[in-house]
């Protein structure tokens, strides 16, 4: 069964450039990983407080995700995370969904 991960970021207004300049420079290392489909970053809503964000990514099961997040790739395409942190409002929501059609 396909599993999609997201993640929710909250990100401070007027840093959105900033945001999505990271996501569209940055090594995911995935392509290379078993079990990967597709990686999309999508905008939301624009508050007064915050920009809403969504990585979006699909995988041939929920063990091939889990997989991925224990592994080197995942850490290298992790690594300095936090040096952004000031563009964020608290950390990013993750959820997890099984498809059903």
């Amino acid at each position: 069964m396909k599993f999609i991960a997201m993640n929710r970021f909250k990100i401070v207004p007027n840093r959105e450039k900033d945001f999505e300049n990271i996501w569209k420079n940055r090594e995911t290392h995935l392509n290379d990983v078993s079990g990967f489909i597709e990686f999309h970053l999508v905008k939301g809503n624009s508050e007064e407080t915050h920009t809403v964000y969504a990585s979006h990514s699909t995988w041939n099961s929920r063990k091939d995700f889990e997989v991925w997040t224990k592994s080197e790739a995942f850490r290298q395409a992790h690594k300095g995370a936090g040096e952004h942190s000031s563009i964020y409002l608290g950390h990013p929501e993750f959820e997890g969904f099984e498809v059903i059609i």
